[in-house]
């Protein structure tokens, strides 16, 4: 009875999550189509002040523009835009904490991924490294994030530094020494990693933990 009750409260808990990933994807979207609906604006504004050779107002307008458009700017690219989409908006949620985030990815072909599933495993992996860097201090919160094809797989790769010493796991769950949960989501994860036919990995050393997923790609 205990683990019905358990496995329900985490499934509330992952719907939950799974709500505030595509709400967090679809405000970065507004954002940006937003601005690209202003354009036009800009322009006209700019060329009014080129017209009066305001030069010190233009200078000013267009570093307006540019903090701006750095809040809705997409600043990772790999090829898949619900991808991008997530890695973005999560991008956005880190540098809102004062988390440097260090992100290389690629995805040049199709995935046999739903974007539920997508959304599920780089969210949840984004959020639990937030979660752990948040407890450091600033200069010492990083967040490094590795996706690429390795063969007929696409290799996704966490790396984030973490408070205290090595994490204790306790069955799927790592538990830190201050007697948290690190990675509630995870075993969520772990179910789309298996239905996909997938594998994870993870590995937590002194002071940084580190999850390593392969997912297989579509079939031709």
């Amino acid at each position: 009875m205990l683990g019905k009750k358990a496995n329900r409260r985490i499934e509330a808990y992952q719907r939950e999550l799974l709500k505030t990933h595509f709400l967090e994807v679809d405000n970065m979207y507004r954002k940006m189509r937003g601005w690209r609906h202003d354009y036009r604006n800009h322009i006209q504004v700019l060329k009014s002040y080129a017209d009066r050779g305001d030069l010190e107002a233009i200078s000013k307008y267009l570093d307006d523009l540019e903090a701006d458009l750095y809040t809705v700017d997409t600043v990772i690219k790999t090829g898949d835009p619900m991808t991008d989409a997530i890695l973005n908006s999560k991008i956005a949620l880190a540098n809102d904490r004062n988390i440097k985030v260090e992100a290389d990815a690629h995805i040049p072909v199709l995935l046999s991924v739903s974007a539920v599933d997508l959304c599920t495993v780089i969210g949840n992996l984004f959020d639990n490294a937030i979660e752990a860097c948040s407890e450091l201090p600033e200069e010492q919160r990083v967040i490094r994030v590795y996706m690429d094809v390795k063969g007929t797989q696409l290799y996704i790769s966490f790396l984030n530094f973490t408070s205290g010493g090595k994490l204790q796991k306790v069955g799927n769950i790592f538990k830190s020494t201050k007697g948290g949960e690190h990675g509630f989501g995870l075993g969520r994860i772990d179910d789309v990693v298996k239905r996909l036919g997938g594998y994870i990995s993870r590995n937590s050393e002194e002071g940084a933990f580190t999850t390593e997923v392969l997912l297989p790609l579509a079939k031709e």
